[in-house]
């Protein structure tokens, strides 16, 4: 049984579609060589200063801009079926990873590997998600930051596959985290101005 997509929604590739072939074959190279050079330090680093951009674009923005679902061009790292989500849609997808790769990082770095395997398809946000996100998602930032800062040793012998880039350390866990808030502090920005020009 298929479902009927409402005419007034794009008709974009489903969740977990993944990124095409190529992009995700560079996209792992440059990643590798991030994680090797990388350290906890830098990528914690990275990861405040993302939450800050993020924060600062929507300063001064009200409840209707952003919650307003926005259909973007499709930006390196980012799927096709999240192309069309409001600012607040972005900033819930954000909560639920970093909430995720907290736990990652915190059984990682305890020896042990968590039970399932990720999914892309699972972390998609809810559409109608308004501002009582924003508080849920400084709560998932702040966790994240207290795993990574707190954990013993992150080049840990377990590792936890990512679906895109296999199996990662605790190290990698956290590099993905602050990378991932770069993808989407760019697709916030992208929102606001597209929005804006409607």
């Amino acid at each position: 049984m298929t479902t009927e997509i409402p005419a007034s929604l794009p008709r974009l590739a489903p969740p977990g579609a993944g990124i095409p072939a190529i992009e995700r074959i560079i996209g792992g190279a440059i990643f590798s060589l991030r994680r090797w050079r990388g350290s906890r330090e830098a990528f914690s680093e990275e990861f405040k200063r993302e939450r800050e951009s993020i924060a600062q674009l929507c300063r001064g923005h009200g409840e209707r801009t952003l919650s307003t679902r926005v259909l973007v061009p499709r930006l390196r790292g980012l799927e096709d079926s999240s192309r069309h989500w409001s600012v607040y849609m972005t900033i819930d997808h954000l909560r639920i990873v970093n909430e995720q790769i907290a736990i990652v990082i915190e059984s990682l770095a305890r020896g042990l590997v968590p039970e399932g395997q990720a999914s892309i398809a699972d972390v998609k946000p809810r559409p109608d998600i308004g501002p009582t996100v924003a508080p849920e998602y400084e709560v998932a930032c702040d966790r994240l930051l207290e795993m990574t800062a707190t954990s013993g040793d992150l080049r840990t012998p377990v590792r936890y596959a990512h679906p895109w880039f296999g199996p990662l350390d605790a190290l990698g866990w956290h590099s993905m985290a602050s990378a991932h808030m770069g993808i989407h502090r760019a697709q916030i920005a992208r929102i606001l101005a597209t929005g804006s020009k409607a």
